[in-house]
């Protein structure tokens, strides 16, 4: 007698158990779920009522006064809504909104949020939302990228290279490119291997040329196609005026790269 249908209906007994375990199993995790949701929820009341009761006394002896208290305490135990921040801001904007836009980031930009102020740096910059500025675009990129925020770094560069809104200057705009670069900015690692081919703002240098054309190609996202080509193309025409040695430099340096 063969011994094949005994092992195939034992496997699938013990797959019945094992079934039967897990479906158990879930069942418990479920009760507990349960039973944490209810504890959560039971632990926010408690916590609620005991702050309106304290805020009541405060406000019956005089310690509070106005809405404010009320919206801290609120907030402190998840009841209040929080304000809009600048991922709002720029929800917004992506959105063409920008009149919202505008209205969350300008006070955020005032009180120095540096998404913020590149956000109101891009309308500026951009005309969106209300009349194109380039100086107040350069006042609010600047701002900014002193905060470190990359994509202000590259515009502050990208305008000191086009002289909008400060008098054209190459080595201020390469500097500004090359924060951004550091930080791994694909646009500003092209352009600045646009001012290494041209010796604008920098001394001219094939080599770290290719090196940031070759960042840039693997660093620009694939949708983004117009843009990776462009690098791979000039990367390409510059490594067919190199040397060997000077290719497989450049190729070792974008190796050992790594972003600051």
């Amino acid at each position: 007698m063969s011994l094949l249908p005994r092992l195939g209906l034992r496997r699938h007994r013990e797959e019945e158990e094992l079934r039967e375990r897990v479906s158990a199993l879930q069942a418990a995790l479920d009760t507990c779920r349960g039973a944490a949701r209810r504890w959560t929820g039971l632990r926010l009341s408690v916590v609620a009522a005991i702050v309106m009761l304290a805020l009541a006394a405060g406000f019956m002896i005089g310690t509070y006064t106005g809405p404010q208290p009320v919206n801290n305490a609120l907030a402190t135990v998840g009841f209040a809504s929080q304000p809009p921040d600048a991922n709002a801001a720029e929800a917004a904007y992506q959105k063409a909104d920008y009149a919202q836009a505008l209205k969350i980031a300008q006070p955020l930009a005032e009180q120095g949020d540096e998404h913020a102020q590149q956000i109101l740096g891009l309308m500026y910059y951009r005309g969106r939302g209300l009349a194109a500025d380039h100086h107040e675009a350069v006042k609010w990129f600047r701002r900014a990228a002193n905060r470190g925020n990359v994509s202000a770094q590259f515009y502050l560069g990208l305008m000191f290279a086009e002289g909008q809104g400060v008098p054209q200057d190459y080595a201020e705009a390469a500097k500004w490119y090359r924060f951004a670069a550091d930080r791994g900015d694909a646009q500003a690692q092209y352009n600045l291997g646009l001012a290494y081919v041209e010796g604008e703002g920098v001394e001219a240098d094939n080599v770290a040329a290719h090196m940031w054309f070759n960042l840039a190609a693997a660093r620009f996202p694939p949708s983004d196609t117009r843009n990776r080509s462009a690098a791979v193309k000039n990367r390409d025409v510059l490594a067919a005026k190199m040397t060997p040695d000077q290719v497989a430099e450049a190729q070792r340096l974008a190796r050992a790269w790594r972003s600051k």
